[in-house]
């Protein structure tokens, strides 16, 4: 038998040859084609965590930052806290011209009305304020105002003396407040009667004076700097003034808020409470 009839015999060299793993060569390339695949996908996946991990660029995030303030400060100004600065010594002592003040609103929500003893902070009712309480700042304070990122002028700070149905009337013998006929002892929040004063209602020259029945939805108030305050005693109309188109009463719509805290400058920081001289004070009968 010659070498080409061997069976299996097709080498030269008469070697047998023995057929190639055909299936395992297409299984091994399929595994390199799917490594190649599984390498890809990886840096796809990579790639779209990097994307989402660099978020929007910084300017973007910079006006949305500076957007969400602007909005989270008009809601906060709109229904909880305001500031507003003391455009006079009215006050004082306790709140001292240029003083920075936070005024809450909260107290009254849901038909809550100023208490006797609030300071509080109200609109002009017309021509209370000076020359120099108007509240006119620039153009950029003026817009940082608006959204409550800076204190707020043309608004008049008082303390609340007389509610709905009360009468103010000046003085006792000791010179003090009267309210339905039980005398106020203020000294603790009051500044000091200048010399020559004779009693805690002066503004208008005389120490006899009354303030009628407090109208409903009104509010009689002063300031505890008593001598040097455009209050409601000041606007008060007088037996026998016949031309007299004053109101000496504020509406408590135009009440912002209750003044709680001082705020700048530092060594003024203290919070606002209301007095224990009014505690005694009967309701109107």
């Amino acid at each position: 038998m010659t070498d080409d009839e061997r069976p299996g015999g097709s080498g030269d060299d008469g070697s047998a040859e023995v057929p190639g793993p055909v299936d395992n060569d297409v299984s091994a390339t399929s595994g390199v084609s799917t490594e190649v695949d599984d390498s890809g996908a990886g840096a796809s996946s990579r790639e779209s965590d990097d994307g989402r991990r660099r978020g929007l660029p910084l300017w973007q995030e910079s006006i949305l930052l500076v957007g969400a303030a602007i909005v989270l400060a008009v809601l906060i100004k709109a229904l909880f806290v305001q500031a507003f600065y003391i455009p006079s010594a009215s006050m004082e002592p306790g709140l001292v011209n240029n003083d920075r003040i936070l005024v809450q609103k909260p107290s009254y929500w849901f038909g809550g009305e100023p208490s006797r003893g609030d300071v509080v902070v109200f609109e002009d009712p017309g021509g209370w304020l000076g020359p120099n309480e108007d509240g006119q700042v620039d153009g950029f304070r003026n817009l940082l105002s608006k959204v409550g990122l800076y204190p707020t002028g043309g608004h008049l700070v008082k303390r609340v003396v007389g509610v709905a149905g009360d009468t103010v009337s000046c003085c006792d013998d000791q010179g003090r407040l009267m309210v339905n006929g039980t005398p106020l002892d203020e000294e603790d929040y009051i500044a000091a009667r200048p010399e020559g004063v004779l009693c805690d209602g002066p503004m208008i020259g005389r120490c006899d004076w009354s303030s009628g029945v407090v109208p409903e939805g009104t509010i009689f108030v002063m300031g505890d700097n008593r001598a040097d305050s455009a209050d409601s005693s000041y606007h008060l109309c007088l037996e026998g003034e016949t031309d007299c188109t004053d109101d000496p009463f504020v509406d408590t719509d135009l009440v912002v808020g209750k003044v709680f805290s001082v705020v700048w400058p530092l060594s003024h920081f203290g919070f606002v409470s209301t007095p224990d001289s009014f505690a005694d004070v009967p309701d109107a009968g």
